[in-house]
């Protein structure tokens, strides 16, 4: 019942069977989940096509189906069908409701598959875990039966996974990318909103192409979700998984803009992946027209984002929203608004990190920008 609520937004599922084994794997269409935990399942999990199966892996490979456990780690399985018998604590077959249905007696339900729900869904979403990060929006049904809610994990060292047959890396390449207008940091300040970066390296052989290092191979997934054929700077960005372990800082040049070709963030403060709590603020969206800011100094105002926008050439926001501070914050939050996606992402990864100096202040305030769940103001 849970992978069913938790799978079946992504794609139609037709059948799955538990093993008895350690960890919990779905067969999806020749792909297999494993969930690893206190207590382990292997589940084979069967979608109705190939593509069905290639979103759920993308969206839901190292989720967590509760915040905090029962993390999934999915796998493609060698074979290309399930066979159920019977519809029992073990198998379904939602193709055939009535399947050779035991009959359970009176008033009987069946068994969930991980027991109770370690945290009950409430209206807003949150349990007793923390916040659930939803689904991207691209994925979701709509069911008012179904939870839309899931945790994305921590970063993990990187290590290999299957993936087809093929073994998936850490490194993504992104081509597309407008020689003038791009550098590695504005890599950086799109990419960082769906993982920990460690390194950026724009290929000299290849112009207009980056490597980018993450954390670990979810990082990699979320973003190649996400940002593939999204638009920045009048070109579409072309994101996958690159056949490199990590990024070598060789030939190392100089950009149009006078940037260096290669840059290092393991250690940057920008990271938003690096601690458990820091992890958990994080919303995982797929790029939309509204922008939340956070981490601004008290004394900006919505002259301040305009001037922003025009010192650094992006198209200005339409909407702006401020979100009423606590008697003792030192800092603002808000929405801003964009006419189009397209200009909204441009703005983000021109204005992400920007550093807002204050009269009379020690140290800037550096500004934090990522895709709001709310799709206008």
């Amino acid at each position: 019942d849970v992978l069913y609520t938790v799978c079946n937004p992504v794609g139609k599922v037709q059948r799955i069977v538990i093993f008895k084994r350690n960890g919990i794997q779905a067969m999806i269409k020749g792909a297999r989940m494993r969930h690893l935990g206190e207590r382990s399942l292997t589940v084979m999990c069967m979608f109705e096509s190939v593509f069905c199966a290639q979103k759920a892996k993308a969206a839901l490979n190292g989720a967590d189906i509760y915040a905090g456990c029962c993390t999934l780690k999915i796998e493609y399985a060698r074979p290309t069908r399930l066979n159920v018998i019977r519809n029992d604590n073990d198998s379904w077959d939602y193709t055939k409701p009535y399947l050779g249905r035991r009959d359970r007696g009176k008033g009987r339900q069946r068994q969930a598959i991980l027991g109770e729900h370690p945290s009950s869904f409430r209206h807003d979403g949150y349990g007793s875990h923390g916040p659930l990060l939803p689904l991207p929006s691209r994925y979701r049904m709509g069911s008012r039966d179904t939870p839309e809610l899931v945790a994305y994990p921590l970063p993990q060292a990187s290590s290999s996974y299957m993936h087809g047959g093929n073994p998936s890396g850490s490194v993504v390449m992104v081509s597309g990318l407008h020689q003038l207008k791009m550098n590695c940091s504005r890599v950086f300040n799109l990419f960082c909103l769906y993982g920990n970066i460690e390194k950026v390296k724009f290929m000299k052989t290849i112009p207009g192409t980056a490597l980018v290092e993450m954390g670990d191979e979810y990082a990699v997934e979320r973003a190649v979700t996400h940002l593939n054929n999204v638009k920045l700077f009048g070109k579409r960005l072309n994101v996958c998984v690159s056949k490199q372990h990590s990024v070598v800082p060789s030939q190392i040049f100089e950009l149009e803009d006078g940037t260096s070709s290669y840059k290092d963030f393991a250690m940057s403060k920008n990271n938003r992946f690096t601690s458990a709590g820091q992890a958990s603020k994080n919303i995982i969206q797929p790029p939309s027209c509204v922008l939340h800011y956070y981490n601004v100094p008290l004394c900006v105002t919505e002259e301040t984002f305009v001037k922003l926008c025009e010192d650094h050439e992006v198209l200005s926001f339409i909407k702006y929203k401020v979100f009423d501070p606590k008697p003792s914050a030192k800092t603002l939050s808000g929405l801003l608004e964009w006419e189009c996606k397209t200009d909204a992402v441009e703005a983000l990864t021109v204005l992400n990190h920007y550093q807002i100096r204050v009269p009379n202040g020690s140290n800037p305030y550096t500004l934090k920008l990522c895709f709001s769940t709310s799709s206008h103001l």
